[in-house]
């Protein structure tokens, strides 16, 4: 059993393309009954899902392009991604990832067009065919997000362990007016994330790409006395 578990943490990755294939509802149910099982703050259970699919999908998706297209500066997440300014080692980090991922995309960081149409692509769940958005009683704390954490990782295991795969999109949290207009969310929610879940198309580069990571003795400091 440790050996299955071992081997569906290692093999997640995160995709950014999908086959045009179709995933049940049901599927996606059971991944969330699985995913329930998630540890939470004394047992609050902070999560809250809008699973998107067929009509409802293509609505939101067109939507947000559309505000993307309008106007990216005007888009603003519902709360801090990152410091500004980033600081190291999180903002070298930062910086090789970006710029392996537009090596394996084709897009040079100077390419501007080719950025957009890429960040765009966020927009339409990489064309999976499935989209999940996530939110939160906006009256809770900073601690939830360590419980969220914990339900989006079952989620993508739970779908991985169906031969699925998935992208989490903290972007998503920057379009949460569209959300809220089109999915009927609560201004008492606030939109954490977003989730593309689908059968990876593995034949894109950008989705057979190693990352590096970082061994544990970089991270770990062992104290046994």
């Amino acid at each position: 059993m440790n050996s299955l578990i071992d081997e569906l943490i290692c093999e997640r990755r995160t995709k950014r393309g999908f086959l045009d294939r179709p995933v049940p509802v049901e599927t996606v149910r059971d991944i969330l009954s699985v995913a329930k099982y998630a540890p939470s703050s004394s047992n609050t259970q902070p999560w809250r899902c809008y699973v998107v699919t067929g009509e409802a999908r293509n609505r939101v998706t067109t939507a947000a392009v559309e505000a993307f297209r309008a106007g990216p500066e005007k888009l603003a997440p519902e709360y801090p991604f990152f410091p500004q300014p980033l600081h190291d080692p999180y903002s070298s980090r930062f910086n090789t990832f970006r710029g392996q991922l537009g090596d394996a995309q084709g897009v040079h960081r100077s390419d501007k067009v080719g950025r957009m149409r890429d960040v765009e692509r966020q927009f339409l769940f990489f064309d999976a065919p499935v989209g999940i958005i996530f939110t939160m009683d906006r009256r809770l704390e900073w601690a939830s997000f360590i419980c969220y954490g914990c339900f989006l990782q079952n989620i993508m295991l739970a779908a991985k362990a169906r031969d699925l795969d998935t992208c989490p999109q903290q972007i998503w949290s920057l379009q949460y007016p569209v959300l809220r207009a089109e999915l009927g969310i609560p201004e008492g929610e606030m939109v954490v994330a977003g989730m593309s879940l689908g059968y990876a198309d593995n034949s894109m580069p950008e989705n057979r790409m190693a990352l590096h990571k970082l061994e544990v003795e970089e991270f770990t400091t062992f104290i046994a006395a």
